[in-house]
Parts: C-alpha cells; structure tokens; sequence
C-alpha cells in the first residue's frame, strides 16, 4: 500500500501487508514429472563427482558433490538422476544443476533420522543447509566473526509476500522447536524474534524474545532492522555477521525444528504467488518444482513478453525459462503481463531529487548513478557510499526518468567483487 504526502517535498510511504487473521492453509502443488536441484558449486566433468546419470535417489538423500567438496543437495523426491550439467544465475553465479525424474512411489531416506538424538552443528550443517528458508550454518563456524546474536524474522523483506508471516502464525511450536535447537547446537542463548506488531501475539510462543518490525517499507530489511532492534549502525561495507548478528528466516527455523522433531528433512518451499491481476495464494511445492507446474495449476497463460520473477517486486530477479525451479530461498513468485511491466528507459537524470528524499540510508543516489552509468565503480565506492545502499530498490521505483538505478548498483558490486576475487587469486 502507498500513501503520499499533500505536501510534495514529503516522500512516500509504502506499507508491508499484514497477514490475514486466520490464513488460508497453501494450495498445494502436485509433484511433478521432474524437478531440478541446484548444488552450489561450478560444475566441472572433469572433477571426481560422486553423482551418476541413472543413480536412484530417495526423497530426503544427501547428494553430495565429491568427497573434496562439502557442497551437497538434498533430494526433494524419489526418482532417477536424468542429467547433471552447469547452471549459470544471476551475475554469473554458476551451479551444478542434477534433473531427476520422479518415480510414482516415493521412499524416503533414513540417514538423517539416526542422527536427531543429539543434534549438533555439524549434524545440522552437513543435513539441512538446503531445507526451506536455506538457512546457513558456516557462519558460527568463523573465529573471525563471532555470532552472539540470531534474529529469527518474522517479517517478509519485499512487499506483496506473506510467507514467513504465514510461518509464524500455522507454524509456531516448530518455530519453538527451532529455537531450541539452535541455543544447543550454537550455544548461543540470545535468540530474538521479530515480527510485524499484527503478530507479537502469536510470536510469544516462539521461545524467542519478541521484537517488533515497523509497517513501512524496508524496516525488515537486516540492516535497518539491526539498527532498530539493537541499535546498532552497520558501517558501509560491513555486514551484519561482523557485527556478530546473523538473521534466520522463520520458515528456516521451521524446517530446523521440524527436522530434529519428527526425524525428515523438510522438502516443500512455502511461497507467495501472485498473479497477473495481482491475486495473491499462499502455494505449497516441492524445492526444484519448475515455475510452469505452479503457473498452470493457477490456468495462468504466459504470452511474450511477460515476465516471470523470483522473489517481491522491489528486490526481485527476472528469469528467463519456465523450467527454473523453486529454491530454499523462493519466497515468492510474480507472473506479469508484458502490458503492466515496468518500463526502462536510458533517458539521463533530470536531477528530481526523488531518489535522495526517499533512500532510507541517505545515499547521493543522483550523483552515484552517474559514476555507475560510466563503469567507474571504484570511484562510486570510494567517494559516493556504493557500499552504504542496503539495496531495497526504492531509488529505481520513484525514478522519473525511468533509470535501472537498482540493477546498476547490484552491477557495480558484482564487478567490484570480482575484481577483489581476481586480485587476490592473483596475489
């Protein structure tokens, strides 16, 4: 929702939707003929795989990459292993991509059920890396940035999601589960909750302590929310892992507590989808389900030109193929018809000033897009605080000129770090 101001110079404001008193269970999506995995590391055929076209697999099995590799997916479905290839994402990010097709009769593996008596980090990492809301365990593995906080939120980062809001409100004693497990295998006793004030009710139950995330939009984005609830300020190009704050999804700590609980690696990705008149229904689908199995359950026609996106419609991505898979981290999916997209232009800046009056972080957004419009991303680092923006894409939605100034910014970071890759490789 977006309210503005009477008085022009006032900037404005965009509202998170609250979730429904009593939420609809998700429609659930049928498991289809063949869902695809992601392993997150480059795929090279030269290298000792421990995977082979043809291999059966169980719902639940660990498929681990190669014994000199800890990267491993976990099977979502019971079927054959049909294809291993490459999988290039977003910003060059490259995969290994494992198809599989699904068998009738499902059989689930026992190898993480023999380990939930005593759970451990390592038990944890080594299993549920990949489980709904990916949460990421190599983080109290670092001497380096010592986590003494996890904040659990329970608010949806973009705008139109309801996912982790639902996860609170249907799911509260795994949540409760969750915490648990993560003070004893973390043995970190400072774990928060934060949610929108519609859910503090609800939260309490959580075994967390309660925080509360404002309506206004990007108050649940990690950064502003460490400055709200700790008071802490993160510094431009520092994290807040540096800090010694980590953040957990709700559905992430969900899919913890309900692994440890009932002994089974969750493998069913709750998300938002919303289609092209806007309806928005909570949708439940195996992790590696193709986009086409969920838009044509919704009798959705996709025409050219309209676009698909993974994720809210401030931060989200585009993709390209009907056949990209649901992931961990898929809390939403958007179909848009190609007559309501967003138009681009290269049109130069006309100096509104729009963009500065609504960063929530005080970026000279106007000046920084010219320095990334010419591929001087250093000197858009160095003097015009790139590394300040918290990327909630406010800056691009009250362009007047229309400017990508998003996906500029994402651009000169990716660059920068490839550059500092290089460099250090090279040293």
């Amino acid at each position: 929702m977006i309210k503005r101001s009477f008085i022009g110079l006032a900037k404005p404001l965009i509202e998170y939707q609250a979730m429904d008193v009593t939420p609809l269970e998700p429609q659930e999506i049928s498991i289809p003929k063949k869902v695809t995995l992601f392993i997150d590391r480059p795929y090279n055929h030269r290298d000792s795989i421990l995977l082979n076209i043809g291999d059966q697999v169980k719902t639940g099995q660990k498929l681990s990459y190669s014994e000199d590799s800890d990267a491993y997916v976990i099977s979502t479905v019971t079927g054959t292993i049909s294809s291993i290839s490459s999988f290039i994402g977003d910003y060059g990010k490259a995969y290994t991509a494992i198809s599989i097709d699904v068998d009738e009769n499902e059989e689930t593996d026992d190898q993480f059920k023999e380990l939930i008596e005593d759970p451990t980090l390592d038990t944890a990492s080594n299993y549920l890396s990949g489980v709904p809301g990916n949460p990421c365990f190599k983080i109290f593995s670092d001497p380096e940035r010592p986590i003494n906080t996890i904040i659990v939120s329970g608010a949806d980062c973009d705008l139109l999601i309801t996912t982790n809001q639902y996860v609170v409100k249907a799911h509260i004693n795994a949540i409760n589960n969750g915490v648990r497990v993560l003070k004893k295998i973390t043995g970190i006793d400072n774990i928060l909750i934060a949610v929108p004030e519609n859910l503090m009710q609800d939260a309490v139950a959580s075994g967390a302590e309660v925080r509360t995330v404002d309506s206004e939009y990007p108050s649940a984005l990690p950064h502003l929310m460490m400055q709200t609830i700790s008071g802490q300020v993160v510094p431009a190009g520092k994290s807040c892992e540096d800090l010694g704050v980590c953040f957990f999804s709700t559905e992430a700590v969900a899919s913890i507590g309900k692994a440890f609980n009932e002994g089974s690696i969750p493998v069913t990705k709750t998300l938002t989808f919303i289609d092209k008149n806007g309806e928005k229904t909570l949708v439940s689908a195996r992790i590696g389900t193709p986009v086409s199995e969920i838009i044509k359950a919704f009798n959705v026609t996709l025409n050219e030109q309209d676009r698909i996106i993974f994720g809210g419609p401030m931060t989200g991505s585009s993709i390209y193929s009907e056949d990209y898979p649901v992931q961990a981290d898929t809390d939403a999916i958007i179909v848009q018809d190609k007559d309501h997209v967003a138009l681009v232009s290269e049109y130069p800046c006309i100096n509104c000033g729009e963009c500065i009056r609504i960063c929530p972080v005080n970026v000279p957004v106007n000046i920084l897009v010219r320095f990334l419009e010419a591929g001087q991303y250093e000197e858009a680092a160095e003097h015009y605080d790139l590394y300040s923006c918290i990327e909630c894409g406010l800056c691009s939605f009250v362009c007047v000129s229309k400017m990508p100034v998003f996906h500029y910014i994402k651009l000169a970071k990716y660059e920068l770090d490839r550059i500092s890759i290089a460099e250090a490789t090279n040293a």
